[in-house]
């Protein structure tokens, strides 16, 4: 009897959650979308900066391909 409580708990859990998830998708408006062209609304908005940054952390960190990869910190590449 207890098990059969705590899975209409969990099944319950599980649609609330995928309600949130799926409620948060909406259709952006035409007038909305010129907003979200602007460049500082990428997610990298300096792309440059960004390569450089990559660069200097990857050459002190002796490693590549990730960014929490650790490594020896000789800067030697």
């Amino acid at each position: 009897m207890k098990s059969l409580t705590v899975r209409f708990i969990a099944a319950g859990l599980a649609s609330l959650t995928l309600v949130a998830l799926t409620s948060a998708c909406a259709p952006v408006a035409a007038w909305e979308r010129g907003t979200l062209a602007k460049p500082e609304m990428a997610l990298d908005a300096d792309p440059l900066d960004s390569a450089l940054d990559s660069h200097v952390y990857f050459s002190k960190e002796a490693s590549s391909g990730s960014n929490s990869a650790s490594g020896g910190g000789c800067g030697c590449n």
